[in-house]
């Protein structure tokens, strides 16, 4: 008897543009879908009456903690002001079975002296320029490789979640 196996495979692929447009550094990873994010998930497969809100946005932070199911390690460590953005125009997409977000940070938006090391996909407002907290959180990767973000960067942060049977 074959025993069915199904899950979330999350990618995000972080890429840092320099002024000029030229591709400074890249990071592909796999994320963590949180406690939350199996809810989220759930909850929209049956259409449950207490249906989790919808992705409103992503953030970035500079911590390192690693992530988690649930608890400090669901959310950002350590808040990057000003990187509380929505999902540019067009996103999410729906395509075979793949869930995606993308977000370009342009210039002036989520600038950073020290690296971007994580990133989170998240389910509260975006009109405070605060960090989420677990709650709100359904997946979290951390980043490695971008180093500071100038003013002029631009920084395209990708996330796909591929649903996958057995």
């Amino acid at each position: 008897m074959k025993r069915e196996t199904a899950g979330i495979r999350g990618r995000v692929v972080a890429e840092l543009y320099g002024p000029d447009g030229t591709l400074r550094a890249r990071c592909e990873t796999h994320n963590l879908v949180t406690a939350v994010g199996d809810q989220f998930y759930a909850g929209r497969a049956v259409l449950s009456a207490g249906l989790p809100a919808q992705v409103t946005g992503f953030r970035l932070g500079t911590g390192s903690t690693a992530p988690a199911k649930s608890g400090a390690g669901a959310a950002l460590a350590a808040y990057l002001a000003g990187s509380n953005k929505a999902p540019d125009a067009g996103y999410p997409t729906a395509a075979a079975g793949v869930a995606t977000w993308r977000r370009t940070f342009g210039p002036g938006e989520g600038t950073s002296a020290t690296p971007i090391t994580e990133a989170v996909l998240v389910t509260d407002s975006i009109a405070s320029d605060t960090t989420s907290a677990a709650a709100a959180t359904i997946a979290r990767a951390l980043i490695t490789g971008i180093a500071s973000k100038g003013a002029e960067d631009t920084l395209v942060v990708t996330w796909a979640h591929e649903l996958v049977g057995a």
